[in-house]
């Protein structure tokens, strides 16, 4: 006997929906379905998958690991099915306004020089760019786009990984001259070592001592949440800092800053991305553009 054809991007597309919009009924009332109709194409789907994708209950539906891992990958399948479709098709063009939640670092450094150019390319597209180390919700702070710095959670959200960054302990020379150049962890620990202080930044900083990993506590007197402002209070001479490569490889080449503790550095990267709530697919053609424009010009390294 013949299998039933199975339309699973259709299978996926419902699914997204119920998660995204937090139940069977608004799904249905979105894909003009009725609730019993995703009800049961939902339970056609765990029962092909063999896993429970979804806790139930009167009040909210919640996903299960299995159904966390099946939505990040149905999202990004939808999403690379609208691009294919929609790459074939002229009707559609870039316009109207993008809301850009950026780290301080990565808009300085990378977005802000390229800006013109994004532009130019895109006459009809407008920016609303907010520039913070602060990780937001993208859906409460009404953001299209976000770059964010360091690992990602497990989320609702897409990302488009834009590479990934060394970190490197510096210090300005008139800090040195003052203090000396540490050449030893037991020496490091009598400087200034200042840190981030956002959430998801590093405890301490990662260091080989002979050869073996360990974490040496940045307890500096300033703690600051944006990576930009460290970088300025470096340069100052207010102490030393472990910052992302890119952002101080002018200041390096310059003589503004100098690496320190070059042999202990475990040569650990930073990942950066650009991510974006899952929307079934539906990719409007000017968060494209962006994503496009920075997956090419807007590289990390």
């Amino acid at each position: 006997m013949p299998r039933p054809e199975i339309n699973r991007s259709g299978e996926m597309e419902v699914f997204v929906r119920v998660v995204e919009l937090g139940g069977f009924s608004a799904a249905a009332r979105a894909g003009q379905m009725t609730p019993s109709a995703v009800s049961k194409l939902m339970s056609r789907l765990e029962a092909r998958l063999g896993a429970r994708l979804l806790h139930r209950s009167t009040r909210k539906l919640q996903l299960t690991p299995e159904g966390s891992a099946f939505y990040e990958r149905a999202t990004r399948i939808l999403a690379d099915l609208e691009e294919a479709e929609r790459g074939v098709s002229s009707a559609e063009r870039a316009a109207g306004r993008i809301r850009l939640n950026v780290n301080a670092s990565f808009g300085t450094h990378i977005l802000a020089p390229l800006l013109p150019d994004f532009l130019a390319q895109y006459p009809d597209v407008t920016l609303d760019i907010v520039q913070t180390d602060t990780v937001v919700n993208l859906l409460e702070a009404r953001a299209d786009v976000a770059v964010r710095a360091g690992p990602l959670k497990s989320s609702s959200l897409v990302a488009r990984k834009l590479g990934a960054t060394r970190m490197v302990i510096v210090a300005a020379p008139v800090y040195l001259e003052r203090h000396g150049t540490p050449d030893s962890i037991e020496a490091l620990e009598r400087h200034n070592r200042l840190r981030l202080g956002y959430t998801r930044s590093l405890e301490g900083w990662p260091l080989l001592r002979d050869g073996t990993a360990m974490t040496l506590p940045a307890v500096g007197r300033v703690q600051i949440s944006d990576g930009e402002a460290l970088r300025q209070l470096v340069l100052e001479g207010t102490g030393l800092a472990r910052l992302a490569a890119f952002t101080v490889r002018d200041d390096i080449r310059a003589g503004r800053l100098v690496p320190v503790m070059e042999d202990h550095n475990p040569g650990d990267l930073e990942e950066v991305h650009a991510v974006w709530l899952g929307q079934g697919g539906q990719l409007p053609a000017r968060i494209r553009a962006l994503l496009d424009f920075l997956a090419v010009r807007g590289r990390v390294g």
